[in-house]
């Protein structure tokens, strides 16, 4: 019962970082009661390490694209829709997208080590009575922070989701709660870590200023129904943060010699050494240039997922780049010319895809990372081990949704000249008298700041959650990613996803009939 849920191994969590001599001389860490493990500091941190390390881990390889899917935004490779019926799903919307869907099945037992783990971290800290300021405290507020977002990822996907707080655990049980309760907890774990968590940290490791970003975004994102959706609430955590940082050149945000720049807030640490690398440009690279000139080009690949034609076409065609925005060229590959040779789809011919080739049209950049290259001084030569840092958050992201709380606070002026700031930045500096936003009336902001979140954030995992909190999700699916398009299958439940099978058989307080209207 509940093994896919909630079981976690420690010495997943701990292993890692501890010497082989220390586990040979000292009791077993696996064996250490949890009492002991929790209440001591030293193991606590250790534990929260591996908290951290499986946190990242959800931004790796395929399974760092599957919530990447199916959106208005990116969408799954044309081969990749042929050869992988079932996950195609992802994106038509089919019979596919069911309860026994792998790929999704993984997206929810990856989390809930994460939330688990955390939530004993909490329960251990509480006990000790730990305090802000203090080593403890600090830690409380970490944990606080990875077990509320984690939560907020799920609630967003899943909607109602069991609540881990180890103190009622005989009331909570490991059913699914009512949505206001589950956002009820997220904001208070995000407030509490806004209270606990240290004003710098190491790379990787969250702070206060990452506590009040994700606040906001959870006050922004709470549904309607849960009566929990505050834009002034959200306003206030944002203005608490965004002070400690700044815009920097946007191309410096995926120049991996620039790494945790001023703009980031909280960002995953990769290196293209493994098992640090993150093996995403292995999966959205191109597959017609790995067939030209094989793995140790930087920008091969598989093309799991690659932008729709929205997220790459000019304003003129359709899409959303306007001349001279410069972070078009940052964010989609669109020559895939190499050492003076430009391939041809010649060599995958055999795919039979018809009109659907997609290899040689635009591609995902931003996590291209040159070291895997074959003439890099590295000496890599595979781009499985792409290893540049992924940003979760950082100033830009913010501060449009700062301009969001402020359009829906009726103060639509002033949420036009931040914008303005972000669009600035992405003209290098000085914004043409035709770039910059003027008067707009507030519906007509909430159209605009769509597209400009995916002109600022393409590919860093926020669109599906954007669509979702704004109720944009249906219209602009079906209408802009092309396999959702051609089957015309989408409709409004699939807006979440199924519960797991496997969570249904192994969960007895998760049964058939909890599962989300809409799916069997």
């Amino acid at each position: 019962m509940k093994k896919t849920l909630f079981t976690i191994c420690l010495a997943g969590a701990l292993l890692g970082t501890v010497s082989c001599k220390k586990f040979l001389t000292e009791d077993s860490l696996t064996k250490l009661d949890e009492s002991k493990v929790y209440s001591d500091v030293n193991l606590i941190e250790t534990s929260l390490k591996g908290v951290y390390s499986n946190f990242k881990n959800f931004r790796t390889d395929e399974q760092g694209l599957i919530t990447m899917m199916g959106t208005d935004e990116t969408q799954q490779g044309a081969f990749q829709m042929k050869s992988d019926p079932q996950k195609g799903g992802l994106d038509r919307y089919d019979l596919n997208l069911n309860s026994l869907l792998p790929h999704l099945a993984n997206q929810w037992n990856i989390r809930w080590p994460v939330v688990n783990e955390s939530a004993k971290i909490i329960n251990g800290l509480e006990k000790l009575n730990a305090k802000a300021g203090t080593r403890e405290g600090n830690l409380l507020g970490e944990a606080y922070f990875v077990r509320g977002f984690v939560d907020f990822e799920l609630a967003m996907y899943w909607g109602e989701i069991p609540i881990r707080d180890i103190s009622r655990e005989s009331t909570l049980g490991f059913k699914r709660q009512p949505l206001k309760d589950v956002w009820t907890f997220i904001i208070n774990d995000f407030t509490k870590a806004s209270q606990l968590c240290p004003q710098t940290n190491a790379a990787g490791r969250a702070t206060i200023g990452a506590a009040f970003a994700m606040l906001g975004k959870a006050y922004m994102s709470a549904p309607e129904s849960t009566g929990l959706r505050n834009f002034d609430s959200a306003r206030l955590a944002f203005e608490q943060m965004m002070g400690k940082y700044s815009l920097v050149a946007y191309k410096d945000l995926w120049d991996y010699t620039k790494s945790n720049t001023a703009e980031s807030i909280f960002e995953f640490q990769f290196s293209p050494v493994y098992p640090n690398n993150n093996k995403l440009q292995f999966q959205i690279g191109s597959r017609a240039v790995q067939a030209a000139f094989g793995d140790g080009c930087y920008y091969s690949g598989y093309d799991k997922i690659v932008p729709t034609v929205h997220a790459y076409e000019t304003v003129a065609n359709g899409g959303i780049w306007e001349d001279g925005d410069l972070r078009k060229d940052e964010s989609i590959r669109y020559d895939f010319t190499y050492y003076g040779t430009t391939p041809t789809l010649d060599p995958i011919l055999w795919e039979d895809l018809g009109t659907n080739y997609d290899e040689l049209k635009p591609h995902v950049k931003k996590y291209e990372d040159f070291r895997t290259d074959k003439h890099s001084d590295q000496k890599i030569n595979n781009e499985w081990n792409s290893g540049k840092n992924i940003p979760v958050l950082r100033l830009g992201d913010i501060k449009l949704c700062y301009a969001e709380c402020l359009n829906e606070l009726g103060k639509t002026n002033d949420a036009v000249n931040v914008v303005n700031e972000v669009r600035t930045r992405a003209w290098g500096g000085t914004l043409p008298a035709d770039k910059r936003w003027t008067a707009l009336s507030q519906d007509a902001f909430r159209t605009a700041i769509m597209d400009e979140r995916i002109r600022e954030l393409f590919a860093e995992n926020w669109r599906r959650i954007d669509l979702i909190r704004t109720g944009k999700f249906i219209e602009y699916v079906k209408t802009r990613n092309k396999w959702a398009k051609e089957s015309g299958s989408l409709q409004a439940f699939q807006m979440r996803y199924p519960i797991p099978d496997v969570e249904m058989k192994l969960n007895d307080q998760i049964t058939p009939e909890d599962q989300n209207p809409g799916y069997k």
